[in-house]
């Protein structure tokens, strides 16, 4: 990121910490019941000198300074700090010097002595609105976590470019081919090809549902509409679905524990839930597929009863070591296809109805999916 070095007034940053009062000491006085040492962020404190008064544990795990070594130094030498071109920040930006109207410097990524980045944000304490700094309070963050977020957007970016490119190009191609040579072509001919075209248009719909159910998860913006849901019934259309679809009938044993608690749910995203694992059980499962719908205790406090479902195979399973990834974002299993969403989307959409969902090994080897979904009850029969 380019930096400059004006010294107009910057309203924007982040801060670790409240800004202390103007008017205060030049050592910042300990808040009751607040220790510096305590907060997330970094927090180092400079005095009207430019000398370090407080460097909190945070910064000392961030920076990889020790405090004793911090404490007393001038501001520029306990903080050696680099902008992205390699100037020297301090010198950049001179928080002692420059306009009196300066508050702050708004959060930027800066480079320490090695080249870790974190972030940085600076708050300049005055005794009056134009008086001189008496405080220069600077936050730190380190830039993992973002770098993660980061990463898994572009990760999402790559597979929705990749997932939507395949599709297209076939709805393109054959469109193409039959616009212009559609009288050389047999009646056959031509519904094999708008059957495709058909095909791919529902996958680039599934796909772009997946996004929208993905954007709701994160944001913490899915609603459930609940409605009396059968689960012995809804199981059993899926079964019956993949039988019309050529799956042989015996292939699948639904078992149903009566008498069930009577279930509040949304009924398109059961449908969805139940779709997604017994496809992955049909995919990457062997042998029989095993639906067993049972009441049990409730995950959510309060309520007594739920109702549980396990989806388990018999093929080779899911490796211990991937258990714990198994509902993240782009995991897939050992055969590769799909976009490695949909588990994701099964978890989300569990949660957002108050229940939980685990994976394991079943008892005859291959994977086993098991949520569990709360009684519940419409706002309006609360």
């Amino acid at each position: 990121m380019n930096v400059g070095t004006s010294s107009a007034p910057e309203e924007h940053g982040a801060r670790c910490a409240p800004a202390p009062r103007q008017g205060e000491p030049d050592e910042p006085p300990a808040h009751p019941g607040i220790d510096p040492d305590d907060l997330p962020d970094g927090l180092v404190v400079a005095d009207e000198h430019g000398r370090v008064v407080r460097f909190n544990a945070a910064a000392v795990r961030i920076t990889g300074i020790d405090a004793a070594d911090a404490l007393g130094l001038r501001l520029e030498k306990a903080l050696p700090l680099e902008d992205l071109e390699g100037r020297r920040w301090w010198q950049l930006t001179e928080p002692y010097a420059g306009l009196t109207i300066r508050t702050r410097q708004p959060e930027r990524n800066l480079l320490l002595p090695g080249g870790r980045e974190v972030l940085v944000s600076a708050r300049y304490v005055r005794g009056e609105p134009t008086g001189p700094v008496r405080r220069v309070v600077v936050c730190l963050r380190d830039t993992e976590a973002r770098r993660r977020t980061e990463r898994s957007h572009a990760e999402l970016i790559a597979t929705v470019a990749h997932e939507l490119r395949s599709p297209l190009t076939s709805v393109k191609g054959f469109t193409a081919t039959l616009l212009a040579k559609w009288e050389r072509f047999t009646d056959d001919q031509k519904r094999l090809m708008l059957e495709t075209v058909d095909a791919d248009a529902n996958r680039v719909t599934r796909l772009i549902a997946e996004l929208l159910d993905i954007s709701r998860i994160d944001s913490g913006r899915l609603e459930v509409r609940r409605q009396p849901v059968d689960m012995g019934a809804a199981v059993g259309r899926h079964i019956q679905a993949y039988v019309a679809a050529g799956q042989p009938a015996d292939r699948f044993l639904l078992r149903v524990e009566q008498p069930l608690p009577a279930l509040w749910a949304d009924p398109d995203k059961i449908d969805q839930v139940l779709s997604n694992l017994l496809e992955n059980a049909v995919r990457h499962g062997e042998g029989t597929v095993t639906i067993d719908i049972t009441p049990s205790a409730s995950p959510r406090e309060g309520e007594d009863t739920g109702t549980s479902v396990t989806v388990s195979d018999e093929g080779p399973g899911i490796p211990e070591e991937s258990m714990n990834r198994v509902f993240t974002r782009f995991w897939r299993g050992s055969k590769r296809g799909g976009t490695g969403l949909g588990l994701y989307i099964v978890k989300g959409i569990v949660e957002a109805h108050g229940g939980t969902i685990t994976v394991g090994r079943a008892a005859v080897g291959g994977a086993e999916f098991r949520f569990t979904l709360p009684v519940s009850a419409p706002a309006f029969m609360a």
